[in-house]
């Protein structure tokens, strides 16, 4: 069975930072393709950032030069490493198991003062 489990969402001051973890289980992480999304209120859900099995990586030109995303095959996880926050990063994160239809439940960032 598939699993994905966010964590470390919060709140956070503009220019702080914040670290999301995405815990995978029941697939062999290492053959997949990770992408962090995100979904503000009344928004579509947009992808954030993305890296392949390879570690090659891709951003949304709203994140490139704050956020980066990383992966730990050994602890079969993902993270986004967000710095320079701005209000406008404030949404619910999701992990998605490569272009499949599993995700995880979200984790809320808010960003504000």
């Amino acid at each position: 069975q598939v699993q994905l489990v966010e964590s470390g969402g919060g709140l956070v001051q503009p220019g702080g930072s914040l670290r999301l973890s995405c815990a995978a289980s029941g697939i062999i992480f290492s053959t997949y393709a990770m992408g962090w999304y995100r979904q503000a209120p009344g928004k579509q859900r947009e992808l954030v950032a993305f890296i392949t099995t390879g570690g090659s990586t891709n951003y949304a030109d709203s994140v490139k030069g704050r956020f980066t995303i990383s992966r730990d095959n050994g602890r079969n996880a993902v993270y986004l490493q967000m710095n320079s926050l701005k209000y406008e990063d404030t949404a619910v994160y999701y992990c998605r198991l490569g272009l499949t239809a599993y995700w995880g439940q979200g984790t809320q960032v808010t960003v504000s003062s």
